[in-house]
Parts: C-alpha cells; structure tokens; sequence
C-alpha cells in the first residue's frame, strides 16, 4: 500500500475521547441487537492511504446516489477510528477482512491470541462477524476485491525460470533473497510460509519494507529474487516485475469489506447502495485505480467518479 498522509487536525481533536473505548458494554448488549439504523447523513472514515481515500469517495458517490448526505475524514490510526466507528462518530469504514479479525480478535483477547483470519473467506468473514457484533459494527458482504501479500520478482527471472507460481518457484530449488519488511523473518505468511508451504529457499530476508521503491529496486537489480508487496501494487511495471500466483493459497482472505455502525447505518437502504460496487470493482481495477492517483497524480475523489461513471453505477454528467 502507499504512503499514509497525517490526519486533520480537526479529527484527531474529534476523537480522542473515544480512542479508550471498548465497544458496547455487556449491559447494553440490547443495542447491538436492536434494529439497524437509518441516518441520512452519514460520516465515511478513510485511513489515509491512496487505496482507501479512493474507496471511502466511492462509498460517498454510491450513498449520495441513494439519497444520503455524507462527509469523508481521514484517519490513519485503527486505534482510533474503530473506537470512533463503534461510537457514531464515523459511520462507515472500508476494511480488509482477515487483517480486521484479527486486529479485533487481539483487542478482545490479548495480542497472543491466535490469528482468527484464514485463507477462507467463509471462515473468516464468520469469525469477523463474531467478533464485530458485540461491537455494534456490521459487516456488509465482502466484494470480488482483495488486497492480499503477494510476491513479485523480475519477468525476466520468470520467463528465464519459467515460473507463474509460487510452487513453480519452491520446485526450482532456487536460492532466494527476499526484499520485505523486517517482520517477514518470523510471520507465518512470509518467510517461514514461504519455506514451509511452498519449499522455497529463502537465504535472507532483506529488510527494506513491503512493496517500497527500495525494495523493488533491490529486485530489479538482481541483488534480491523476489520482494513483498500486495495484490494492487500498481507500480510493479515501472520495475519491470511481475506477481507469482498464491497457488496453495498461503495468505490470508483480505477482501474488502464495509464496516458500519450498526444503529445508524446498518440499513437495506445502506447495504444496497455499498453492495453495487461487490458486482463490479476486481482486483485488477483496484490496482489500475490506485495506479492513476499515485502515478498519474489524479485526485482520489475523480478516479472514483470516473469509475462508478464507467461502471453505469452513477450518472453521467
């Protein structure tokens, strides 16, 4: 993912109040369970990334088109927009599911506890519901989109190697240098996963971040084999590289997914209106969207329109 930007001003003197909340206590559980809300004006939260800006506009254009008002904030911390999501002051959020169960399942359960995100959607999108619901949060249906690790090495060393998969890389027997972050030595979908799922040599972890420009860098010259970056990496042409599928499906499921406060926007009216963008929106546009903000240097807030336009999700005009 891209380079998160700071939060206004005005939002982080909004929040902090609930930034220590714990969501609704086991005494007001009747809340949780009451009927879904309906507001008409409802607050979009973004974390401040490029990904994110562009899916909280969308989220804004789809509403707007169903005959909610809204405003997008930006911040950048889950510490405090998901206290902030719980208590109404943000109303809808774009969320990634495996990375939310888990951060969730932590907040509940300590930062041991054992990951409840999985390689299965299914699984995953129940245990985040679970979890979620105590919470006052609603978690609409995931769409087709998903922005999951992924690894990349040149087209050259692929054509050469004649590698499309990460088992096609793990039957090789290459040695391989790894350009990623720092954590990568010991998370079970880096490194270790690597070697365990998929009999891949890795030598070393070299550790200059997930899908940096040094990183990539670091690949294109052949000092690394391969780097670790993300499904929606639009700039992996710019260095000349290319994905190797997760054929044995190592990562975790993290497609997107609304998150809503469930009493005042957990509505029909509301998951509708987000539901559109489920039939349309691949990963693939994803990438090519981010590509046009971060390259092209267009505002999140076009992209988006041009997209929902082309995707006769919006008017023309």
């Amino acid at each position: 993912m891209t380079a998160r930007r700071a939060a206004p001003a005005a939002l982080l003197l909004l929040l902090p109040v609930t930034a220590c909340t714990t969501g609704p206590a086991l005494e007001n559980q009747g809340a949780v369970t009451a009927p879904p809300g309906d507001s008409k004006h409802l607050t979009i939260g973004s974390a401040g990334f490029t990904e994110s800006d562009l899916l909280a506009q969308m989220y804004a254009l789809l509403l707007g088109r169903a005959g909610y008002s809204t405003k997008i904030i930006s911040v950048t911390n889950r510490e405090i927009y998901e206290p902030a999501l719980e208590s109404g002051q943000i109303d809808v959020v774009p969320e990634y599911a495996a990375t939310f169960a888990d951060w969730l399942n932590a907040r509940k359960n300590g930062a041991d506890a054992a990951p409840v995100g999985s390689p299965d959607l299914d699984t995953t999108m129940k245990a985040l519901r679970a979890l979620a619901a105590p919470r006052g949060l609603t978690v609409l249906d995931p769409g087709r989109a998903v922005d999951q690790n992924a690894f990349a090495v040149t087209s050259a060393y692929a054509t050469t190697h004649r590698l499309k998969a990460l088992s096609d890389l793990g039957r090789s027997g290459l040695p391989v240098r790894l350009a990623a972050g720092d954590e990568c030595v010991q998370r079970p979908y880096c490194a270790p996963g690597l070697r365990k799922t998929y009999g891949i040599d890795i030598t070393e972890v070299d550790p200059k971040g997930v899908g940096t420009t040094q990183a990539k860098q670091a690949v294109q010259s052949g000092r690394d084999q391969m780097v670790l970056t993300t499904t929606t990496d639009a700039t992996l042409d710019n260095f000349g590289l290319v994905l190797l599928a997760d054929d044995k499906h190592l990562q975790n499921a993290d497609y997107l997914v609304p998150v809503v406060n469930r009493s005042r926007a957990g509505s029909e009216g509301v998951r509708k209106a987000l539901g559109a963008l489920n039939t349309v929106l691949t990963t693939a546009d994803l990438s090519r969207l981010n590509e046009q903000v971060d390259s092209w240097r267009r505002l999140p807030e076009d992209v988006a329109r041009n997209y929902l336009r082309s995707k006769r999700l919006i008017p023309a005009g």
